[in-house]
């Protein structure tokens, strides 16, 4: 079976459908507002470069994350 992985470029929305435990993963990097809508819509480029983090970094550690599971 291969691993889904997420991409900087997917919306935030879908990458909590692959897994919810996506979600801890961005709230610990800072990005607290996962609950907000809005936020909800945005890629997680657009979400990392309003906290100021680095989208390629929070993948690589998203992408970690899934294929442990």
């Amino acid at each position: 079976m291969m691993t889904e992985r997420v991409n900087k470029n997917m919306i935030i929305a879908d990458m909590l459908q692959i897994d919810p435990g996506i979600a801890p993963i961005l709230m610990a990097s800072g990005m607290h507002c996962i609950g907000c809508p809005s936020a909800q819509g945005e890629s997680l480029d657009e979400a990392a470069m309003v906290h100021g983090l680095n989208a390629d970094e929070l993948v690589e550690t998203v992408n970690k994350y899934l294929e442990k599971k």
